[in-house]
């Protein structure tokens, strides 16, 4: 706590006025993250032109954009933290069912699901290997990720 009131340029006293643990702490770390990245999806959302899977999409895009900054990340920490944290789970989990049910009429294919499951497990094995991988193996993986959210072609 002293060292993130020392970045702050904040007390600590100052730090624990706003928030009471370093568990507060984390958790408003995490809702600023998880609000970040609510602006980002939009953002892509708003930007595209096909409205089956769109969510998806952008979920991928914004994905793989975390992907890319790797273990130095915000990201990083905060959800190698969530998979043993039952707060920050609960967090991600709401906001995650929030975005399912506001996207059900475009994005609740099982082919959609799949390649946002994808999508994670990606992005989980590029923060737990030791050189990730492959900036250009990246890229395609989006690319093809993206093909499967046509799902048109699963009508």
């Amino acid at each position: 706590m002293q060292s993130v009131a020392a970045s702050a340029a904040v007390t600590k006293g100052g730090l624990l006025h706003h928030f009471s643990s370093k568990q507060a702490l984390v958790e408003a770390v995490f809702a600023d993250l998880l609000a970040k990245l609510d602006d980002e999806i939009d953002r892509l959302i708003e930007n595209d032109t096909a409205t089956p899977g769109r969510f998806t999409r952008a979920y991928i895009d914004a994905f793989f954009q975390v992907t890319r900054e790797g273990a130095g990340s915000p990201w990083a920490a905060l959800s190698v933290s969530c998979m043993n944290d039952p707060k920050l789970r609960a967090l991600w989990s709401d906001w995650m069912r929030d975005r399912l049910e506001r996207h059900a009429d475009t994005d609740n294919h099982p082919v959609l699901q799949i390649a946002r499951y994808a999508a994670d497990g990606i992005w989980l094995a590029n923060l737990m290997e030791n050189n990730g991988v492959e900036p250009q193996d990246l890229e395609r993986l989006r690319i093809d990720l993206r093909k499967m959210t046509e799902i048109e072609a699963y009508r």
